[in-house]
């Protein structure tokens, strides 16, 4: 895990300084609600329906049981108890108070963190597989480079103020856990036959009003030029990038309006000024990032020949934990999908006990997922019952990682004032209505947003739910065949706009046709592959026309 040294604790400590400062003359009145908007939210703060709301940076979604400590303190101290995690790996706290913004801010710095490029027209928080590291699959573990990219592009004054906001990813592995097809810019890592880690370089990815997939426009990239091409894809975008309408400055609109080809070559002849420049990497500077990922001393341990008979603990196993390189230890995911609580939440006890089996079980070490859960990721197989028992009595032993009910959903109307309708319930309701059902449907990704902003990743869900506003009530949108990981692919609609009321029932029926239809082994999305959407959208209207 990365530890700040001196330049990074001098850099996070004066921007701290700094906002103190621009916080303490707003409220005196001598900076204006417009002056001080970009100041804020270059330090993560944003303006929601009920109140403000900080949005704290998790690089690459790793923490230490000491920084979930501090957070959990801060939720107490500074705002309503509880925690929200995102999608881009990050946390947020959604009832601060502007005034209180610097000190949580300066608490944050203690801890290695801060708040610093999680909003604005900047590269946002890097974010990758959070498996990395322990994965069976993966061909090269990407936090180093995720690491130098942070250090890069953070505070990096060229980019400060890019078109519009920039999010980066890495996939070091064979499955694609990193969602990079939906990124503005994003990294596969591999091998050459050398031995060499090579980089696969696509841009143009994102969801919102106009979801496109991105684009591959450079194979073979030497990792030592990571951070000048970087810089090349940067600079084109900064320069050629729209800026007089919102809607049509994010760098998915140039690509897909240049083309994928011409935008390479903007972008290489960018590149002709600063290949083998000062930002080329060395072997020096790369060993000495890795160093902070080498794998802690892990004790020598076997695993179990049997697994005990409770049938809980098994279903847990079967869902919630991974494979890990070293046979003898697993990586456990933590469900933070439960019912009554809002996907992605929670609260400050929580994540006090969360810390404190990370000590005993993990390492000291947590890793947050883009799909809104938390993962320890170095437990020995000899004690996961241990572990899971302890999760059983926190009401953390979910066994539903991948299922129908580990919904993704943003904060929605209940939050967000971005938004046309209500995630939070609906989620809650969609997996209610489903919970019957949900063993026999198996790997079930459900996504659903409050807006068109997609902060839940609707457009990439194998059932994707989008909120809309319609004379004054919650409706909603339903797409199918999303999908994340590999070459991506985006969702279809299948009809018109739905009352909240009848969406977990939409649903149901989309799944029922698929349990009634499915092929041996064959997954839900799978089965969307083979027979296409118009089938389940037939499907879909014949049940209604039944009911009817």
């Amino acid at each position: 895990m990365y530890r700040y040294d001196a330049v990074d604790r001098l850099i996070v400590e004066e921007r701290v300084a700094q906002y103190r400062d621009q916080t303490q003359r707003y409220l005196a009145g001598l900076i204006d609600e417009d002056a001080f908007k970009p100041l804020r939210l270059q330090n993560g703060l944003y303006i929601q329906r009920y109140a403000p709301m900080l949005r704290i940076a998790i690089p690459y979604g790793v923490l230490s049981s000491d920084q979930l400590r501090v957070l959990a303190s801060i939720s107490r101290r500074y705002d309503r108890g509880y925690g929200h995690f995102t999608t881009r790996q990050n946390i947020q706290f959604n009832w601060v108070k502007v005034e209180e913004v610097p000190d949580i801010l300066a608490e944050l710095a203690q801890i290695s963190m801060h708040a610093i490029q999680t909003s604005g027209s900047c590269v946002r928080n890097v974010t990758t597989d959070a498996l990395a590291g322990v994965a069976v699959d993966e061909i090269v573990d990407p936090r180093p480079y995720c690491e130098l990219m942070r250090q890069w592009s953070t505070l990096h004054p060229e980019f400060a103020h890019l078109p519009r906001k920039f999010k980066v990813a890495f996939n070091g592995a064979k499955e694609d856990r990193a969602a990079t097809p939906v990124h503005d810019l994003a990294f596969d890592l591999y091998k050459d036959d050398a031995g060499e880690v090579r980089l696969i370089v696509k841009v143009g990815g994102g969801q919102g009003r106009t979801p496109r997939l991105a684009s591959v426009i450079k194979r073979d990239l030497h990792w030592s030029e990571l951070l000048t091409y970087s810089e090349a894809v940067l600079r084109a975008y900064n320069r050629i990038g729209r800026r007089d309408n919102i809607y049509k400055a994010r760098i998915k609109i140039l690509v897909e309006q240049l083309g994928a080809e011409a935008f390479a070559r903007e972008v290489d002849e960018e590149w002709a000024h600063l290949r083998n420049g000062p930002n080329t990497l060395s072997e020096t500077e790369l060993t000495r990032v890795a160093a902070y990922f080498a794998d802690p001393p892990l004790p020598d341990t076997q695993a179990p020949k049997r697994l005990p008979i409770d049938p809980r603990f098994r279903a847990w196993v079967a869902r919630n934990v991974a494979d890990h390189r070293n046979a003898d230890y697993a990586a456990v995911t933590i469900s933070l999908k439960r019912e009554q609580i809002a996907p992605g939440d929670g609260n400050a006890d929580e994540m006090d006990a969360v810390a404190a089996l990370a000590d005993r079980f993990s390492q000291s070490e947590i890793r947050v997922t883009h799909t809104q859960n938390l993962v320890l990721p170095y437990v020995a197989r000899a004690q996961l019952f241990d572990l899971w028992r302890e999760l059983e009595a926190l009401n953390l032993a979910r066994a539903n990682i991948g299922m129908a009910s580990d919904i993704i959903c943003c904060p929605g109307g209940d939050f967000c004032s971005l938004a046309n309708a209500k995630s939070i319930p609906l989620s809650a309701a969609i997996a209610a209505q489903l919970a019957p059902i949900e063993d026999d449907l198996g790997p079930l990704a459900i996504k659903v947003s409050g807006c068109i902003n997609a902060c839940a990743h609707h457009h990439v869900g194998h059932i994707g739910v989008l909120g809309v506003e319609k004379g004054g009530e919650d409706w909603y949108q339903i797409l199918l065949g999303g999908r994340a990981d590999g070459e991506g692919s985006l969702g279809v609609l299948i009809g018109k706009a739905v009352r909240g009321d009848e969406v977990p029932l939409v649903i149901e029926r989309l799944a029922h046709h698929y349990l009634s239809t499915r092929r041996s082994d064959e997954s839900f999305i799978e089965a969307v592959e083979r027979q296409g959407a118009a089938a389940f959208k037939l499907a879909l209207e014949t049940a209604e026309h039944v009911a009817a």
